[in-house]
């Protein structure tokens, strides 16, 4: 089957752990989703991390990878992302090498800078994190070194490599919703995702100027980017509308402290808003594209333009699991994905 989407579409699943169910539950559904967008035909799976949360099940990218890696057979499986500044660089590169000689050609190692938490848990994580630039940078370029099995003089990195021994390296991707890490990706010749998905503004102009400061690595020739969002796809209008409401609303609740797991639709007309969180809600709204599918496809398509991409990462989160799933399934047909010509894998 010949595959006509003008883009191509991945995703970044949370393991999202909605009221009443359990984080098990959750990543049975993200191993579900994994097998059915591979067969699908997304181009990949990347999964996040997320600590001391109970809405989201997804703490160690790299132990889930592992499993998903063996649950699919094509679709590029990778982190959206592992905290760096939580981690030692060697033990970040150690477990994408790994990884990567399970999976050959099929692991991105994406590296983000947030906590993904809040302070206290992250302090647990790493005493010695000062969230600073400098040091984030310092750790960048020892991942890299150790990736490429760099010996640069008088450093660490003349005695130390990282294993195991294999001749290829996972994709390096840079994630980011401020555009400070675009600069990072730039300058060591990395990938970059824009994370649209959390903040809606100034994203097409941080990607421009990664391409515009980017410096060629013997990884990566030219500038490679692409664009995470929000996306709600369903069979109708007002179901649509009913799933975005409840994602907006649940990005309110958490942004006013309220941790409460995504609930059904009838949270959303139980809940009384105040005039200035209407406003904030309407922003979280920017943060979703929601539809029918034809709609979707046409706002994905303007997305990709803006940003100057020809890859957009779905973030699909629903209280219904079956919600989710028809999403995805709506996106490829309507996208024409190329779907697999045997089943994928099952347990």
């Amino acid at each position: 089957m010949e595959n006509h989407s003008p883009i191509r579409l991945s995703v970044l699943d949370q393991s999202p752990v909605p009221l009443g169910h359990t984080p098990r539950e959750a990543l049975q559904h993200t191993l579900e989703l994994a097998r059915l967008t591979d067969r699908l035909g997304y181009s990949r799976f990347w999964v996040s991390e997320h600590h001391n949360a109970n809405s989201l099940a997804g703490s160690a990218p790299e132990v889930l990878l592992a499993r998903l890696g063996a649950e699919t057979n094509r679709i590029r499986i990778g982190s959206g992302g592992v905290m760096l500044p939580h981690y030692s660089a060697l033990k970040v590169a150690e477990n994408f090498r790994l990884l990567e000689a399970l999976y050959p050609g099929r692991v991105d190692l994406g590296i983000g800078r947030a906590p993904g938490t809040d302070r206290i848990t992250a302090h647990a994580l790493n005493p010695h994190n000062t969230f600073s630039d400098e040091d984030f940078g310092e750790q960048l370029m020892s991942l890299r070194a150790y990736l490429r099995d760099e010996e640069v003089p008088d450093t660490i990195h003349e005695r130390v490599k990282a294993a195991p021994f294999i001749s290829t390296v996972p994709e390096l991707w840079l994630l980011s919703s401020s555009g400070q890490s675009g600069l990072f990706a730039a300058h060591i010749g990395a990938a970059f995702s824009f994370a649209h998905f959390i903040n809606p503004v100034g994203g097409p102009k941080m990607v421009q100027l990664y391409r515009e400061r980017f410096q060629p690595s013997p990884e990566l020739a030219q500038p490679l980017a692409n664009v995470a969002v929000f996306v709600l796809c369903a069979d109708t209008e007002a179901k649509a509308q009913e799933l975005a409401d409840t994602l907006a609303l649940q990005m309110l609740k958490l942004e006013l402290g309220d941790r409460t797991p995504v609930g059904p639709y009838s949270t959303v007309q139980e809940y009384v808003l105040a005039p200035e969180q209407r406003h904030r809600l309407a922003h979280h709204h920017r943060r979703i594209v929601s539809g029918t599918p034809e709609w979707v496809k046409e706002e994905l398509l303007q997305l990709a333009t803006h940003y100057q991409v020809d890859e957009v990462v779905a973030v699909t989160i629903a209280y219904d699991y079956a919600d989710r799933l028809r999403s995805y399934e709506l996106l490829a047909e309507v996208f024409e994905l190329e779907a697999a010509s045997t089943p994928a894998l099952t347990p």
